[in-house]
């Protein structure tokens, strides 16, 4: 608290042994005999009295009566006094607004006194004064400190701008002074050099830092203000302010660095060795303000610049030295280090002996060390690593022994040629029969079986006799897995699992579903012993339980079982994929944002600040910058405009990554959507998950839409970032083709492939479904035709698409409106939409879809032509597609040979244009037309093109350019069709 600190500050007036005294009275009528004192003549005795209220205020007494009294006591020279006053003003002028006022004029003439503390301190309360009533008589004292004699009244009263913009933020802009504070920045002037000047130049360096904290501090409110308009001039006055301020001025002078982007990898470098001096500073929150602007500069550089290299070893030493601070700032330091680390492991990597855990470390240090010792294992350290992790594990704190444990498994699954020494290692800590040393082995085992299948698996019958030790869930989950998936190397695997069996309704959700699943898994390796104990386990699961997700997992396996076990063989034992290296590694684009906020909160608890600030209206998300020449997420002037053209309008969308897709089916949304078009929509309604044993398909298309949000493709918006844009200055190289006719004819007709059959009807219980992908007038149809090969009608049907790589969803209700009757077909004509949720397919344009009838619901996965993606407003302007195809890193092109086709390039490009494939411009080189093309995709990803076509040559050269390259191929696939069909 701001008068709190005060209150500190004012000890040096007086000892601790004789203001004590203050704090230890309890007399009762107290605030009658204060009331005289503060009305006393003698000054003594008045000073006295306030420093007793002070007091009484501080442990907790409400002395809000004595307001008048004590404001009364505000005319005065003595500097002690007016200090006191004003503490108690800001702790009660909230609570008494009407009394704060009576202090206006004196705070009006303590902003003209002669004495630059008297100012400072008047215009400091009046920002901790936060009452509406009286902040517009504050605004002209404020106005004269901004604009001082005395560097320290305007450094306070820089603080005091971001403090009233606060309460009152038209205020501040109406009275001009974030003009002024702007004008603050340049208060310095660097050419002074002797003794006196050299301090009065500090002061003036510290006003700068004030400034920019309280710019800052306003910007962060309001991201879209630009009141820190950063440029090169002004980013050289803030680097040469930064040696002369103190501690706290730099800090607030770093993180306003941090939010700059330089232009290019020479000015970063330039930035990068003005800042890396602070690397040495005796204050760790300024050298982890230094870290952060490095880290993020360093994304800039060239990796093969030699300065890289160096900057790189520069990092390394002021990290090491926090680490020999106290506990508490050791661990902040460690949860950053944690975070610098998964960016950049080279800059620690022969650094690994700092994080050896001492004897008299705290616990959260130590788990935090274990943490970054495995993120820096590598091949070269892991016999190191591995010794000390085996020390660990025989400590006596269980929860950190528990962790040392898993970290050797990690060491396993991280470094290969580590894992047969790991699993020794874990033998061996099993031997110790510590409890709960056996059953963190034992899980960290079930993770190394899973690395490396069919190696060492010697270790089973290990594990099997510390069985009946088992009691934590987790390592009982573990054994059981293990049991079920080795069974056949197991020759009592039916009598272990049996064990389990028998308190079955004792155990955790966890246990019971991994015994089910087991006990499956034996059953289909042995049948024949085992049918009895699969009965049993079925209906434990599916009778006896009242849990959902277990009942639900018995049914499915049930019904797996009688119908088809071959399939239910496939499915239970199929080969599972190998578990990832780093399973706890931040996601990649949370780890660029808090690297941007290294050294704050958001650094210490891995979450960006919009995850735990309160009314995060301004909280802004940040990137680190693109390295030079990559093109990506740099912000720059549209070079369309410029050049008279137009850039492309929309960004790329976002795909993100495949994710379980039996899930995304299982909770596919089948009832027809309510509306009849493409509405986007954050928030789409969407009906609860399937229950594929029938009995609740046909509620879902009756009239009671409800139920959770399901996984499937419902109507949300797919995500999208912001326009990259264009700054590759035009001419030069390609420039003279557009000065060339393009020569372009009339298009024709879009390109539609063939109908296939999607779903064969002995797969669908008689339903046949056949089809194809066309774009009529800019919208997508789904061309079906359902075929019904059963002896029953089909009615009710409903169509749903699983996630996407483009957003693709059903625009309306499949429209089958008459029953379809044995050996009748029909078509139907399904317009899609694109603004489904998005997810990234292998390949990319799979589309997987759920059909239901009144018998059942089928499903299918069918491949669209990207073509019907390519939007009718493809065609670039032909100085921003120069421009565009010079800014995409020649590292996206890929290049392709489309042979047998015996079309000219007219023909060509006329072909091409009805499939929305534009022809930019034309020219010929050495007899080799070249045709420059642009397509724009639906989700506002733009491809370029170059078709090279020779005369008398079937085959053609076609070179593709995007700034999203896994789109390409696809793409080349639509060039083949439409040219040779």
């Amino acid at each position: 608290m701001e008068w709190a600190n005060q209150l500190c500050e004012n000890r040096q007036f007086g000892s601790k042994m004789t203001d004590s005294k203050y704090f230890t009275t309890t007399k009762k009528g107290e605030i009658f005999e204060l009331k005289a004192e503060l009305n006393s003549d003698k000054k003594e005795k008045k000073k006295e009295a306030v420093k007793k209220v002070i007091a009484s205020m501080t442990v907790g007494k409400d002395v809000s009566a004595l307001f008048p009294d004590v404001v009364n006591c505000m005319q005065t020279d003595n500097l002690e006094l007016k200090k006191l006053v004003y503490l108690y003003l800001m702790n009660y002028a909230k609570s008494q607004p009407d009394m704060a006022i009576m202090a206006v004029n004196t705070f009006v003439k303590d902003c003209e006194d002669p004495n630059p503390l008297i100012r400072a301190l008047a215009v400091r309360t009046m920002g901790c004064i936060r009452v509406d009533k009286i902040t517009e008589y504050l605004c002209e004292p404020l106005r004269k400190c901004l604009k001082d004699e005395d560097p320290y009244v305007r450094k306070t009263a820089a603080v005091c701008v971001a403090k009233l913009h606060d309460i009152n933020a038209q205020l501040v802009e109406d009275q001009g002074f974030l003009d002024t504070l702007k004008d603050l920045i340049s208060d310095s002037n660097p050419m002074v050099t002797s003794g006196g000047q050299r301090s009065l130049l500090k002061k003036k360096l510290q006003v700068v830092a004030n400034a920019v904290a309280a710019l800052s501090e306003i910007a962060e409110s309001h991201p879209n203000s630009n009141l820190l308009d950063l440029n090169p001039q002004s980013i050289n006055k803030l680097l040469t302010a930064l040696n002369e301020c103190t501690e706290w001025g730099q800090i607030f002078i770093l993180d306003c660095l941090a939010n700059y982007t330089p232009r290019d990898d020479r000015e970063s470098q330039s930035i990068c060795e003005r800042v890396t001096p602070r690397l040495s500073h005796a204050n760790s929150a300024v050298v982890l303000s230094a870290v952060k602007v490095l880290m993020k500069f360093m994304e800039m550089l060239p990796k093969d610049l030699d300065y890289y290299g160096t900057l790189l070893k520069k990092l390394a030493p002021p990290l090491v030295t926090l680490l020999s601070a106290e506990p508490e700032l050791q661990y902040v330091a460690l949860r950053n280090i944690n975070l610098i680390v998964q960016k950049r492991p080279e800059i620690l990597k022969h650094e690994m002996k700092v994080f050896f855990v001492k004897y008299n470390d705290p616990i959260y240090v130590k788990l935090e060390k274990l943490d970054i010792m495995i993120r820096l294992a590598s091949q070269a350290n892991i016999a190191q690593v591995l010794a000390e992790l085996k020390e660990y594990a025989t400590e006596v704190d269980v929860d950190f022994v528990r962790k040392a444990v898993r970290a050797i498994g990690r060491c396993a699954i991280k470094v290969e040629q580590s894992a047969e020494r790991c699993v020794s290692t874990l033998l061996d800590l099993i031997q110790t029969k510590v409890n709960y040393v056996v059953q963190e082995a034992i899980v960290v085992i079930k993770d190394i079986f899973r690395k490396y299948p069919n190696k060492y698996e010697s270790v089973i019958a290990t594990l099997c006799e510390n069985l009946d030790s088992l009691d934590e869930p987790e390592a009982r989950a573990a054994m059981i897995w293990i049991v079920g998936e080795y069974a056949e190397r197991i020759d009592n695997a039916d009598e272990l699992l049996e064990s389990f069996l028998e308190g079955f309704h004792d155990e955790s959700t966890q246990v019971q579903l991994q015994l089910l699943t087991a006990i499956v898994k034996l059953f289909l390796k042995k049948p024949t012993e085992t049918q009895e104990l699969v009965q049993q386990v079925l209906s434990l699961a599916t009778q006896d339980s009242d849990n959902p997700d277990l009942r639900d997992r018995g049914y499915i396996y049930w019904r797996l079982l009688s119908t088809d076990p071959v399939a239910a063989k496939e499915v239970v034992l199929a080969e599972k994929p190998l578990i990832s290296e780093e399973t706890d590694l931040i996601e990649p684009t949370l780890l660029e944002e808090l690297i941007c906020h290294i050294g704050t909160l958001a650094s210490v608890y891995h979450k960006p600040p919009s995850a735990f600030v309160e009314g995060s209206r301004g909280v802004m998300h940040k990137r680190l910058p693109a390295r030079t020449g990559s093109g990506e997420g740099t912000e720059c002037p549209d070079v369309g405009n410029a050049a008279g053209g137009s850039a492309p309008e929309s960004a790329p969308s976002i795909i993100p990554s495949q994710g379980d897709l039996l899930g995304d089916l299982l909770n596919l949304d089948l009832a027809p959507p309510t509306t009849t078009g493409p509405t986007p929509s954050t928030s789409g309604m969407q009906m609860g998950g399937m229950d594929l044993l029938g009995g609740g398909l046909d509620s879902l298309l009756g009239g009671d839409i409800g139920g959770s949000p399901a996984m499937g493709a419902g109507f949300g918006a797919a995500p999208a970032v912001m326009p990259t844009s264009l700054n590759a200055p035009v001419g030069g190289g390609l420039g003279d083709l557009f000065d060339l006719g393009g020569g372009v004819g009339m298009p024709m007709g879009a390109y539609i492939p063939p109908k296939t059959v999607w779903l064969p009807a002995m797969k669908a219980k008689g339903l046949e479904i056949s089809g194809t992908f066309a774009r009529r007038a800019g919208v997508i149809q789904m061309e079906l035709v359902l075929t019904n090969k059963a002896m029953s009608v089909m009615t009710d049907f409903a169509i749903q698409f699983n996630r996407n790589s483009f957003g693709l969803a059903p625009a309306g209700p499949l429209q089958v409106l008459t029953p379809l009757g044995p050996n009748q077909t029909i078509e139907v004509s399904l317009p899609l939409s694109t603004v489904g949720p998005v997810m990234k397919m292998d390949p990319l344009n799979n589309l997987q879809v759920a059909v239901k009838n009144n018998i059942d619901v089928f499903y299918f996965s069918c491949q669209y032509p990207i073509s019907m993606l390519f939007v009718e407003d493809g065609k670039m302007e032909r100085q921003v597609f120069l421009a565009t195809w010079k800014d995409i890193p020649n590292d996206n092109e890929s290049q392709f040979q489309i042979q047998d086709c015996h079309l000219n390039s007219e023909a060509a490009s006329n072909k091409l244009q009805g499939s929305n494939i534009f022809t930019i411009a034309k020219r010929t080189v050495e007899g080799q037309e070249m045709l420059y093309m642009s397509i724009k995709l639906s989700n506002g990803i733009w491809v370029l093109a170059e078709l090279k076509v020779q005369a008398g040559n079937p085959n053609y050269t076609i070179s593709l350019k995007c700034r999203a390259p896994e789109v390409s191929q696809c793409v080349f696939q639509c060039y083949e069709a439409v040219l040779k069909n």
